[in-house]
């Protein structure tokens, strides 16, 4: 058995109808589900770590599409988890397969995922390398690699760029989109766990750029 039929035949074993229903509604989606929750799934992906380790950039690269490739939304879910599973390989030659990932995902339980981990941490490692490619995405047609340029920040705490997290805000500020809204908002609620007094002069300085979703976001844990 190979690790992509060590996959579905486990997430197969608990499929429940109902679950897959709901979790379907939930997602908005036509994609198809097995019906089984995070909890159930841990240690199926621990397992098929175990089993199958990654010994090559190829085989990660291939692991990880092949799992894409599968058609229920939970084997995705794995590849997207893969990502991150094996440090060594999330370094700059893996951007263009994140890139496939959030392209082609193109919904918020896969794109931020990848955004906040490889993504976020090949920004914070390789600035030099990987800054310039954000600042394609920060205004890029596509909405979700945007998205993405915005929540590639979002784990770096006292590492922030803060004049590149707080111009990438400003501008996507003029954006109706609620998932961009959102990010903004999200981004700097968190960065202001870090620098807060530097996020309220920052929001405060532009208030009549955010949007209410936006500012209510940032402002969640501030006192303003």
């Amino acid at each position: 058995m190979n690790r992509i039929d060590f996959v579905a035949a486990e997430l197969g074993a608990l499929a429940n109808l109902k679950n897959a229903k709901a979790m379907a509604a939930y997602m908005k989606t036509d994609m198809p589900f097995f019906g089984v929750k995070r909890s159930d799934s841990d240690p199926i992906f621990k397992e098929m770590m175990r089993r199958y380790p990654i010994t090559s950039r190829t085989e990660y690269d291939g692991a990880v599409r092949q799992l894409w490739n599968r058609p229920h939304r939970e084997e995705k879910s794995f590849a997207v988890r893969l990502t991150r599973s094996v440090p060594r390989y999330v370094t700059p030659p893996s951007l263009p397969l994140y890139r496939l990932l959030i392209t082609t995902g193109a919904w918020w339980d896969f794109v931020d995922e990848i955004a906040a981990h490889p993504v976020g941490t090949l920004l914070v490692e390789n600035r030099e390398r990987i800054a310039p490619v954000m600042e394609k995405w920060i205004d890029h047609d596509d909405m979700w690699l945007r998205r993405t340029a915005l929540l590639a920040h979002l784990r770096h705490k006292n590492q922030t760029d803060q004049a590149t997290l707080f111009d990438h805000c400003l501008r996507r500020s003029h954006e109706t989109e609620f998932f961009i809204r959102k990010a903004i908002g999200w981004v700097l609620r968190q960065y202001a766990r870090t620098e807060p007094d530097a996020v309220a002069s920052f929001v405060m300085a532009h208030r009549e750029a955010w949007s209410g979703l936006t500012f209510r976001e940032a402002t969640k844990h501030l006192d303003l």
